[in-house]
Formats: C-alpha cells, sequence, structure tokens
C-alpha cells in the first residue's frame, strides 16, 4: 500500500473500515439473532401460545428474512459508504494537488505562483503558510537580484577606471607619474572597501556577526568620538557638539559596535553637511537609551527616506562616489543596531538636515 497514491491508500482505508463494521455487524446479526428469535418464542409458548407445529417455520422464515435485509442493508450501506469515502477523499485530495502543481512550479522558479483558497479549514491554514514562504522566497529572490545589479553597477566604475589606466600605461598614452598611481590606489581602496563593507553586511544580515553585548557608560564613548570627528571639521565648516547629561544610566550593548553605528552617522553628517552644526544628543526613554546624530546638511527628500537604509543606496550618487562612499553603511548600521535589540529611525527635510536616531536597551 505504500507505493499506491494518498488518493487510494484513503479511500481503501475507508473501505477498511466500512468493511470491518459491516461484517461486524453481520457476523454478530447472525450468530445471536436467530438465538434471541428462539428465546422470544420460547416466551410466547410460556405464555400460553401453541408454536410447536410452526417453530421451525418461523425461524427459517425469520432468518431468511434477515439474511435478504442483511444483503440489502450491505448492498445500499457499502455502496453510499463507498461513494462518500470516494468523494470526500477526492474532496481532500483536490487542494493536495493542487499544492503539489504549485509546488513544482514555484521550483522550477515561477515564484509567483500561489496556492488558492481551500474549504478545508486545516488545509486552508497550510496554503495560507505555503504562500508566506513563497511571498518570502519571492522576496529573497528580488533582492538578490537587486544586489547583484547594485554591486555591478558599483564595481564596474572602479574597474574601468583601473583598466582605462592600465592600458594607457601598457601603450605609453598615459605617462606614468605620481597622480596616476595614487588615482589607482584610491580605486583599489574603494574596491576593498565595498568589498569588506559587503562581507560585513552579508554576515550581519546572516545573523554570524559577532556582538559582544556588556553594561556599559556610553558617554565616555560619546565624547571621545566628538573630540575626534571635530579634528576633522575644516574651519568655517559645522560645529560638532555633544548634547547629553553628565550622568547616563548603563546599556546593553557591544561598545566596538556602538562606535561603528556612531562613525558611520556622523562621517555621512560631516560629508553632507557644509555650514551649520552638528549634534550629538542623548536621551532616556524607558527601558530604552536613544542616541541621535543631527545636522543641518541638505537632507533629505520625502520620497527618498524609504529607502535610506536599503544597500547601495545614495541620495547623491556622484558626490558618494568621490568622497569614497559604497552606500552600504546605513544598511550595516541598521543590522548592528537591530543585533542590539534597538531600532534605527530618520527624520528629513530638504534644505534643513537630517536627524538619525538608534535605540539601545537600558542595562
Amino acid at each position: 500500500m505504500a507505493k499506491l497514491g494518498l488518493r487510494t491508500r484513503l479511500f481503501l482505508s475507508h473501505l477498511i473500515v466500512m468493511v470491518v463494521g459491516l461484517s461486524t455487524l453481520v457476523t454478530i446479526g447472525k450468530l445471536y439473532s436467530p438465538r434471541l428469535f428462539v428465546l422470544h418464542l420460547q416466551k410466547l409458548e410460556g405464555s400460553g401460545f401453541n408454536l410447536f407445529l410452526v417453530r421451525n417455520e418461523l425461524l427459517e422464515g425469520f432468518e431468511s428474512a434477515w439474511s435478504r435485509g442483511a444483503f440489502w442493508s450491505v448492498a445500499v450501506g457499502g455502496t453510499a459508504a463507498g461513494g462518500l469515502s470516494y468523494l470526500v477523499s477526492k474532496r481532500i485530495m483536490e487542494p493536495l494537488v493542487q499544492m503539489e502543481r504549485v509546488t513544482q512550479k514555484l521550483a522550477a522558479g515561477h515564484l509567483e505562483e500561489r496556492i488558492p483558497h481551500s474549504a478545508i479549514p486545516e488545509l486552508n491554514q497550510l496554503a495560507s503558510s505555503f504562500n508566506r514562504m513563497a511571498a518570502d522566497l519571492a522576496g529573497v529572490e528580488q533582492r538578490r537580484r537587486e544586489l547583484i545589479s547594485d554591486l555591478t553597477h558599483e564595481l564596474r566604475t572602479p574597474l574601468t577606471i583601473v583598466e582605462g589606466y592600465l592600458e594607457g600605461l601598457a601603450d605609453g598614452t598615459i605617462d606614468p607619474s605620481i597622480e596616476t598611481y595614487q588615482r589607482l590606489a584610491r580605486e583599489t581602496a574603494r574596491l576593498r572597501r565595498l568589498v569588506n563593507d559587503l562581507q560585513e553586511l552579508s554576515q550581519a544580515e546572516a545573523g554570524y556577526l559577532p556582538i559582544h553585548t556588556q553594561a556599559i557608560d556610553i558617554r565616555p564613548l560619546l565624547a571621545l568620538l566628538v573630540e575626534k570627528f571635530a579634528g576633522q571639521l575644516l574651519e568655517g565648516g559645522p560645529q560638532l557638539q555633544l548634547d547629553c547629561p553628565p550622568e547616563l544610566p548603563t546599556v546593553l550593548a557591544d561598545p566596538e559596535r556602538v562606535e561603528q553605528i556612531l562613525i558611520n552617522l556622523l562621517g555621512n553628517a560631516i560629508r553632507y553637511t557644509q555650514v551649520g552644526s552638528i549634534t550629538l544628543k542623548t536621551w532616556v526613554t524607558k527601558p530604552h537609551l536613544w542616541i541621535a546624530v543631527t545636522d543641518t546638511g541638505e537632507g533629505i527628500a520625502a520620497e527618498d527616506l524609504a529607502h535610506v537604509f536599503e544597500r547601495f543606496w545614495r541620495s547623491d550618487r556622484s558626490r558618494s562616489r568621490e568622497s569614497g562612499g559604497t552606500g552600504i553603511g546605513l544598511s550595516i548600521s541598521r543590522r548592528l543596531v537591530e543585533l542590539q535589540g534597538g531600532t534605527i529611525e530618520v527624520d528629513s527635510q530638504p534644505g534643513e538636515g537630517s536627524t538619525f536616531r538608534f535605540s539601545l536597551p537600558l542595562a
């Protein structure tokens, strides 16, 4: 039976149950019904009826009538039960067969396929779970294609530049100079940064990036970063300031990962803020500590805010490319915040500046 299809096995199982039930009914009826009828005749005789001469005829008539009734009962009941079993098996199997066809199409790459609604609640629940899985797979495939497209775009420019310079150096159209080699070094360094960022993003999204959370006082780290970045600001440029209470509650976080997040956020703020101020601010909203980087720079358009944390997204591709950005930093930052049990958000107005804020759980 293991080699038979599920529909056949299900139908046969119903038939076996039916046969066992009918066989039990017929066997018990055949063995005990005549005896019970004889006992009934004996009671009638004890009550004054003389049934001695017709007892055998009555018994044979009863057995004949019972046999005919049992035969038609088995025939009609078996036919009805068999037909009902077939219909029930068919009704159960139709959505399962449909699931099999959809699964085969999904395996062949048709990720848009979905299982329709079923009248059977359990199968409908299974179909809903399957459709959610199919939607997730479609999303993964879409992100994979976007990643390949974006990665191809990002690699094409530095590779084209390196190839052009190397061909020029080889055929003598470009004279070897310090500037030429420096340009080649910058492009190869950008390729290395891109590869490193991609590796880190891949590890973060897969959950393989090590996070060592501990109870830490975040204020010394903030003060150190403000001092570090203040030295990179040119005279006449934005002012970097720290807006933080002298005492802060400890948080559960990885200090190295928090520093990595803040370096990325402060670096972006400095890159896009020519004048005005950049403020690193903290506040407590239990059960989290919030850290925000607010600038008075170019800002981000409302239609672009939803894409800020997507990999390779940049509001100004040409400028970001010259300044060395890979467009992956914010994606990495978001994942690092999430791995530490927090959330990251952004508010921005074009021409007025941006605020990136993230939370860390209190210890």
